[in-house]
């Protein structure tokens, strides 16, 4: 089948509210006035995050997810409509509410959450399999996040399977703990790119080494590129043949003032180069590029730009 799309960006999917600055380290209490800067309402989640990262390097991206029939999904199909994304299997649940997050900002750029799951939750292995056909239209699959997902939890080497088995590639990103070992070596055989963080990864593997933990991923199966995501160090990855590359730091582009969605910019970043058939550590640097951009203003994707600014950024010839 033609390949119409690149990535089909799928799972959460949120209306963030951020809110800053606040003091993380400090309990507010009740009755208690905290100023802040205007608030500002925004998208999150890896559909909204990776999805607008590639959509603004070039990729043709769609969304495939629950959003509520609320007031908030509007500002969700706005969004990505503006990006350019295609919204076509963004889909209304009847009963669920659009998932939405107050994020709290410290001065640092520090975050914490304060969540309702909401509609993406739902997402099973029917509303998948019932779409194969759309997931042959694209070249890659990303997903996210695992462990948080619960009905999609024991299915998902299947849904996985199934999608390898129409053409398109699969892409997964963890979040919260990043579940156990034992719950993601059963997925990682059908899983062509896997970055988790280094929080993540520690909590799954047990190790605190990432040659290690990638040793750890490859031994359930692994079959492609795996790395982990190192924040301020880069990033260690490896390409489907076992070779271990370093992936440098990218320093941002200015002052660090708000962290949320770094490791979705890398992820996006890190498909794009792979889908252009940059060499890993060349698409490496370009997702190091994205997260280091990133974090230079309050948003997961504000500060996100297009393939050539990044491209200079990270030292690559555009």
């Amino acid at each position: 089948m033609e390949k119409t799309l690149d990535v089909i960006a799928c799972g959460s999917c949120v209306v963030d509210v951020l809110v800053r600055p606040v003091a993380l380290d400090v309990p507010i209490g009740g009755g208690q006035l905290v100023r802040t800067e205007p608030l500002r309402l925004t998208t999150g989640g890896i559909v909204s995050n990776a999805g607008i990262t590639l959509a603004r390097l070039g990729m043709r991206t769609a969304a495939f997810t629950y959003r509520g029939n609320d007031e908030w999904a509007d500002v969700i199909q706005a969004r990505y409509q503006a990006e350019g994304i295609d919204t076509s299997h963004l889909m209304a649940h009847p009963s669920a509410p659009t998932s939405t997050t107050a994020v709290l900002i410290d001065p640092a750029g520090e975050r914490s959450f304060l969540h309702a799951v909401g509609a993406p939750k739902l997402l099973d292995k029917q509303v998948f399999l019932s779409q194969l056909d759309y997931f042959a239209q694209s070249r890659f699959m990303l997903l996210g996040y695992f462990s948080l997902l619960p009905n999609l939890h024991d299915d998902l080497p299947e849904v996985l399977a199934a999608i390898r088995a129409v053409g398109c590639m699969t892409a997964l990103d963890a979040a919260g703990t990043g579940g156990t070992f034992d719950e993601l070596s059963p997925v990682l055989p059908q899983v062509d790119v896997y970055v988790p963080s280094y929080k993540e990864a520690s909590h799954q593997t047990g190790l605190s080494d990432p040659a290690e933990m990638i040793a750890k991923f490859r031994s359930a199966g692994a079959p492609g590129v795996v790395g982990v995501k190192l924040g301020a160090q880069g990033a260690l990855v490896s390409d489907a043949d076992g070779r271990l590359i370093e992936v440098p730091p990218v320093p941002p582009p200015g002052p660090v003032v708000d962290t949320t969605g770094a490791g979705d910019s890398f992820i996006g970043g890190l498909l794009c180069g792979l889908l252009r058939e940059m060499p890993l550590a060349e698409a490496g640097r370009l997702a190091a590029a994205c997260g280091a951009r990133c974090v230079t203003a309050l948003g997961a994707t504000t500060a996100v730009g297009d393939f050539a600014s990044t491209a200079a950024l990270a030292g690559l010839n555009a």
